[in-house]
């Protein structure tokens, strides 16, 4: 009787794959390291407090930070009022600085948590751009009077839920910070504030609050590889310009000084009140770099090339208006009144595809670079003074040469 072989490739009975499975060598980083998420904390802290317990270590390198939010409470005899920058000003500050005390994102909740998550990609794109679209959001019952029930529905029909994401990572592993070395950890510190932020008027009664922080990551890798650029990070740092802007000035406005390679300017205008109000813009800014003129448009046009580039915006004319001027149905991904942004992470496309971009259009800076906005004249808003111009920049930092080109394929 002859001896038949049969070819290998299928699992044979008696014979278990190993526990952990091994990529050949070379390639990129990422072929390497698969993505992972771990606890970092919970903690229960309410308004007026300081959250900044110590992260713990992962086996791997951190490329983000995911902050879930949970309030919950009864509302009195009369329906509260929220504050336009509901729910994300809830923390006042946020800041988390690496192992070695260099700040890396910096600034209000609201700047950190809701226009830094929309406007870099790096939080998710099309409709998950906006974390507000997000299924973990919740909206607050305002309806509602004491002794009376939510709607069973939602996440949280008691209270309100919304998850937020603090990002290192740029583009697809570039940005990452070593997270195994428990002594080498980021910081993450979040004041959070007064109830009456949030509610201007009618505060609930608040129940409990819990705060949740995972971390994501990639593994530390099955090979001899690092990732791109170790050592690079993006900076996310809020900063006011100056000089302030009066009602109807005609004047040029200067951003804060700034350094490395420019992903993304988010600007934002604030009227004497602290509202963020559309109507302060010029009906043509310029932007100008070292006095020559880089931007000249309508001020209509900056939000059009916005929604082409990240969808933001996108789809307004289809909101129809009623016999009243009332309009109907909402924006897929609003545009936030008052901020607009300079996208500079077009490199591959007209589109921003958020982690996936060269780095080849990144706008290079030196601290003597100085950045202006001009208005001839700018909005007059309800006619308060002074208004304000505040920036916030995605700035990336090379370690070394910033590395350019697709690395993780």
């Amino acid at each position: 009787m002859t001896q038949q072989t049969v070819a290998p490739g299928g699992t044979v009975a008696g014979r278990p794959q190993p526990q952990t499975t091994t990529e050949t060598a070379g390639g990129p980083f990422i072929r390497h390291a698969p993505d992972g998420r771990r606890a970092q904390y919970v903690a229960t802290v309410g308004p007026s407090g300081l959250i900044s317990q110590p992260t713990v270590s992962m086996p791997g390198y951190a490329k983000g930070y995911k902050l879930n939010t949970n309030i919950i409470g009864t509302n009195g005899g009369s329906a509260p009022t929220e504050s336009a920058d509901f729910p994300d000003n809830y923390y006042q500050l946020v800041q988390m600085k690496d192992a070695f005390g260099t700040q890396l994102i910096t600034g209000p909740g609201y700047v950190v948590m809701r226009e830094v998550n929309l406007y870099s990609g790096q939080f998710g794109l099309d409709l998950m751009r906006d974390a507000q679209n997000s299924p973990i959001q919740t909206v607050w019952n305002n309806t509602l009077t004491t002794g009376g029930s939510p709607a069973a529905s939602g996440i949280n029909p008691a209270g309100f839920a919304w998850s937020r994401y603090l990002s290192f990572e740029f583009a697809k592993a570039y940005g990452v910070i070593s997270g195994a070395n428990a002594a080498l950890l980021p910081v993450l510190q979040l004041n959070t504030a007064p109830l009456a932020t949030l509610f201007p008027a009618n505060p609930p009664t608040i129940t409990s609050y819990t705060e949740t922080l995972d971390s994501d990551f990639y593994w530390l890798p099955s090979a001899p590889t690092d990732p791109p650029g170790l050592g690079t990070t993006c900076q996310w740092i809020y900063q006011p310009s100056n000089p302030t802007i009066p009602a109807n000035g005609n004047q040029l406005v200067q951003l804060p000084r700034l350094g490395g390679y420019l992903t993304m300017l988010i600007l934002e205008v604030r009227d004497a009140a602290g509202a963020r109000d559309d109507s302060l813009w010029p009906a043509r800014p310029k932007i100008l770099i070292d006095g020559v003129p880089l931007i000249d448009t309508l001020m209509t046009t900056w939000a059009e090339d916005l929604a082409i580039s990240t969808g933001i915006g996108a789809y307004a004319s289809q909101i129809s208006a009623s016999a009243t001027g009332a309009t109907t149905g909402t924006i897929p991904v609003p545009r936030p009144a008052g901020t607009i942004g300079i996208n500079r992470k077009t490199s591959l496309s007209q589109r921003d595809f958020g982690l996936l971009d060269t780095g080849e259009i990144f706008l290079n800076t030196n601290p003597g670079t100085q950045l202006e906005i001009a208005g001839y004249p700018w909005g007059a808003g309800d006619g308060s003074n002074p208004h304000t111009l505040n920036a916030t920049v995605g700035q990336v930092v090379p370690s070394g040469t910033l590395v350019q080109g697709l690395p993780e394929v």
